[in-house]
């Protein structure tokens, strides 16, 4: 049950992010929607089409669908009356990228893959609903930029591989994986951390 309510929790903060990423980009409802869907799921959808495990999770469980349905009228509302703050987009996106690195990682692993495999279906789980909405909304994708974001997964996944290899509870190895995400993540947002750009040799 609890990582049931983080799943749908992870899904309504990804599908906020979706909504942020639109907020100039002047879409119609619809479209902020097609956003948000493909942010929240996108992700998971890949994880599941990967691993071969049907029927795929949203649609086994149409609250999935009802989740990004609320979660994106309750941005717009939020958002129709109040400006976001700062950060907020990143904010929303570092927990929502965190909780699907996680599961992705944790079916990876149940399926008795080894541990290259279930980092590989981490990460990929992780930033997949982010890609694909920072390529809708024509931005460049954060995983493709400086930042500190995939190796931030690839952290929160290591250490969740080594607490279940140890044997501790699975929720509590995958709390602790998911906090190591969202910490590296905003750490770098608030001080600005990111790995330094590949040097670039110019031809003379």
């Amino acid at each position: 049950m609890l990582l049931y309510t983080l799943d749908l929790a992870g899904v309504a903060v990804f599908a906020a992010s979706g909504v942020l990423a639109t907020r100039d980009r002047n879409l119609d409802i619809f479209g902020v929607l097609v956003v948000a869907t493909f942010t929240a799921i996108g992700g998971g959808t890949l994880r599941d089409l990967l691993l071969n495990h049907h029927p795929i999770f949203w649609v086994a469980d149409y609250w999935y669908l009802v989740v990004i349905l609320l979660s994106v009228l309750i941005t717009l509302l939020y958002l129709s009356r109040w400006p976001p703050p700062g950060n907020l987009f990143l904010v929303a996106d570092a927990f929502g990228m965190a909780f699907f690195a996680l599961s992705g990682a944790r079916l990876a692993f149940d399926a008795g893959h080894a541990a290259p495999i279930v980092i590989v279906m981490g990460v990929m789980t992780g930033v997949m609903g982010g890609m694909l909405r920072d390529v809708i909304t024509a931005r460049v994708p954060l995983i493709l930029q400086k930042e500190i974001y995939a190796t931030a997964a690839v952290a929160g996944i290591v250490a969740y591989l080594i607490l279940r290899t140890l044997l501790v509870p699975k929720a509590f190895a995958f709390i602790a994986g998911m906090a190591v995400v969202v910490v590296l993540r905003l750490v770098a947002i608030r001080w600005r951390l990111n790995f330094p750009a590949v040097p670039q040799r110019s031809d003379r």
